[in-house]
């Protein structure tokens, strides 16, 4: 009665298994080892593993600035909560505009995902299948979202945890068969510059390479929203957004460095998503049915990705309806299962009508395009938000409180390793290897201006009406549910 009184999400119904799981599926890791992560070979080519390696490291001080704000301000709000308290509370109502924006997009970008590539799969085993019939794999993959979510924090991060161990295992036991056919051809070569691309000789092709292998490590920051949801949250989510980075980060170096070995080096320039010269085309010319486990994964791992981030967008959106800054019918929950059940309805609605319109306006292909541009665009730029609202966060803390490299120097390195990502995401092309976009993929600069736009708009009515509102978003509400102590006040513990 307490908890549907206060409208609070249900405390401790997950442990570290489940948010872990869920920041690791966020970041879909057979989708990106199939997909995305070989966007960087035209540029990287057999040197692709060490352009992965300095990702990794590049995002880690990303990651490290999210797993500390984490840890200090356990709260739905998230990024929105951290950029509040770090920067100004203006700035993380923006933020939270905009995150909550994005990560709705997210499902259905990944129900794309899911409908072509079932589709096109099946026309290729049987060509009596239509190529084009993809939508009702996209439907049937938004029904089970839908349910998942409605049936609370408990079934929907379990659901994740179960997808993302299947398709981490897939993936790692195809590394290992590949590894191991290499045989005499494994070499630790592809960790250095020898095997770039034609035209991208040396470091300035891994550097190209790994900006693209950044977009691959988003969503490592999707357990912070259920720090409310989860039992001992500062140190469970210091924990999970640490854990996902460098877990998965890992398995994509795994990953590459086996599938780049055994194809070549000195050919992998070559290497794609599609086609013989990817995941699937070597699974099923070298592996046998293997190919289906593979299918399966990289489906699978749509799913998972999807489920992770109605997980995040609901939760966001209901830490900031519940003090007043959105509508407050998404602040509803279900009585029983104590999930954001209107923010679920509403993720469903713009999932199967962003599915269906832009899908059938353009094409699924297209479609998946224009909305992942949108994404990773404003995405990457909340990270480097996020980096300045940890030095900021920390330094207002007081000396005594400051970590110089965890709290100042990594906060920068991050800015640095992600300008370059945002600039790619955007098409800009500032550096020779950015392909500037073209329509209507380039319509995602707009849409994200005219979107950010509003939300300025609805900020400066907010402030002008109800400037309390504002304020409220750098409350961290479950230190209404534990003992008064230094943070209540924005201080930190020494």
């Amino acid at each position: 009665m307490h908890e549907e009184r206060t409208g609070a999400l249900r405390r401790d119904a997950v442990g570290l298994r489940e948010v872990l799981f869920q920041s690791v599926t966020a970041m879909a890791p057979a989708a990106a080892v199939a997909a995305s992560i070989p966007a960087g070979a035209a540029f990287a080519g057999g040197s692709l593993p060490l352009a992965v390696l300095i990702a990794l490291v590049a995002c880690l001080f990303t990651a490290s600035c999210v797993a500390e704000l984490a840890r200090e301000l356990p709260a739905a709000g998230s990024v929105a909560t951290y950029a509040a308290r770090g920067l100004h509370p203006a700035v993380g109502f923006l933020v939270g505009w905009g995150y909550v924006f994005v990560e709705m997009l997210v499902p259905p970008l990944l129900l794309l995902q899911l409908g072509f590539t079932a589709a096109g799969t099946l026309h290729e085993e049987w060509s009596s299948y239509p190529a084009d019939l993809w939508w009702p794999w996209s439907l049937a993959g938004a029904g089970i979202i839908a349910v998942a979510g409605y049936l609370g924090v408990r079934t929907s991060a379990r659901f994740g945890t179960v997808l993302g161990v299947f398709e981490i295992l897939v993936f790692l036991v195809f590394a290992v068969l590949l590894i191991g056919k290499a045989g005499d051809a494994n070499t630790l070569s592809v960790f250095g510059t020898s095997h770039t691309a034609d035209g991208y000789a040396g470091i300035s092709g891994v550097f190209a390479g790994s900006v693209y292998t950044v977009l691959a490590f988003a969503g490592f920051e999707a357990a912070a929203p259920l720090a409310e949801e989860t039992r001992d949250p500062r140190r469970t989510m210091h924990r999970a957004v640490l854990g996902a980075a460098l877990g998965i980060g890992l398995f994509y170096v795994i990953t590459t460095y086996a599938m780049t070995v055994y194809f070549g080096p000195d050919r992998f320039a070559k290497f794609g998503a599609s086609g013989a010269a990817s995941w699937d085309g070597v699974a099923r010319a070298s592996f046998g049915l293997f190919w289906v486990l593979v299918f399966l994964a990289v489906i699978n791992s749509t799913i998972a990705n999807a489920n992770a981030c109605a997980n995040v967008s609901t939760r966001t959106a209901f830490a900031l309806a519940r003090i007043r800054v959105l509508p407050r019918l998404l602040a509803t929950l279900h009585p029983r299962h104590r999930s954001p059940v209107a923010g679920i309805a509403l993720q469903t609605l713009v999932a199967v009508g962003a599915v269906l319109g832009l899908g059938f306006g353009y094409d699924p292909v297209t479609a998946f395009l224009l909305l992942a541009t949108v994404i990773v665009t404003v995405v990457v730029g909340v990270y480097i938000v996020v980096n300045l609202a940890c030095a900021g966060y920390f330094l207002r803390a007081g000396r005594a409180a400051v970590k110089p490299v965890r709290h100042l120097l990594f906060p920068v390195l991050g800015i640095a390793a992600f300008i370059p990502a945002l600039l790619t995401a955007a098409g800009l092309p500032v550096f020779d290897f950015v392909t500037e976009l073209t329509a209507p993929v380039s319509y995602a600069g707009p849409i994200v201006g005219v979107w950010m736009t509003a939300g300025v708009a609805v900020l400066l009515l907010l402030i002008r009406r109800h400037p309390e509102r504002i304020a409220e978003t750098a409350r961290v509400h479950l230190d209404a549910y534990e003992p008064a102590g230094p943070r209540q006040d924005g201080a930190v513990p020494r």
